[in-house]
């Protein structure tokens, strides 16, 4: 038994290092739609805040602060925008404040903060979540895990795959960029009563959710870090 518990011990202590290095790196079916876990939380066009030194996703290509770039020809964004589109001017806009940032990048740091803050929601982590999240989503989210913890529910959420992330969206005003993903995943989430019986969802299908959720960054700041300002389910 002894051997038993040192080895599940040295697993767990494992995962543990294993997302901690993810977070400081960066940032069977349901018939017919199926619902994100979250409640739509409308953009906010307020500045994000600093956080500081927190535990925090940081997505890439925003590592070094630039000086806005001269006027260039634009960029080839295939396979991320069509050529001329409303994504493909929004990049545009994006890299003459910040000449390094590279959307590819940005897509596969958004997924790794998209699987954080599921996880971290689900296990009620406010520590975690006040990193990552804008104070209006922060306290949209403080609400529904204030409301499980008050009817005595837990929430149970597992990771199959991130099948899709897409820039669907750029806007960039006042120096302030919105980028917005749309995400398609493969979960399994259930929620439990006090007595561990499940009142909804399943704790053994698979469930494809679609999500989109909009993340917002002052550009050419010091701080790095992209806070999620809104969230709403996708189709």
């Amino acid at each position: 038994m002894q051997d038993g518990f040192d080895l599940t011990t040295i697993i767990f202590l494992a995962l543990a290092v294993f997302v901690i290095w993810r977070l400081r790196s960066v940032l069977g079916q349901k018939t017919g739609a199926e619902r994100s876990p979250f409640k739509p939380v409308e953009r906010s066009r307020t500045e994000p805040q600093n956080r500081g030194g927190d535990n925090v996703v940081r997505l890439p290509g925003v590592d070094r602060v630039a000086q806005p770039a001269p006027a260039a020809a634009p960029r080839d964004w295939r396979g991320i925008a069509e050529p001329g589109s409303e994504v493909a001017r929004g990049l545009e806009a994006v890299v003459q404040l910040e000449p390094n940032f590279e959307p590819r990048s940005f897509i596969e740091g958004s997924k790794v903060a998209y699987e954080a803050i599921m996880i971290a929601f689900a296990k009620g982590d406010r520590k975690t979540l006040r990193s990552l999240l804008s104070k209006e989503v922060g306290e949209a989210f403080e609400r529904a895990i204030a409301e499980r913890e008050r009817n005595r529910q837990t929430l149970e959420t597992t990771f199959v795959s991130i099948d899709r992330a897409e820039i669907v969206a750029v806007d960039v005003r006042n120096r302030v960029a919105h980028v917005t993903v749309r995400f398609l995943s493969n979960l399994i989430t259930a929620t439990r009563d006090a007595n561990g019986k499940v009142v909804d969802g399943s704790a053994e299908t698979v469930v494809e959710v679609p999500d989109v959720w909009t993340f917002a960054r002052t550009l050419g700041s010091r701080d790095p870090n992209w806070q999620l300002v809104a969230t709403e389910a996708g189709a």
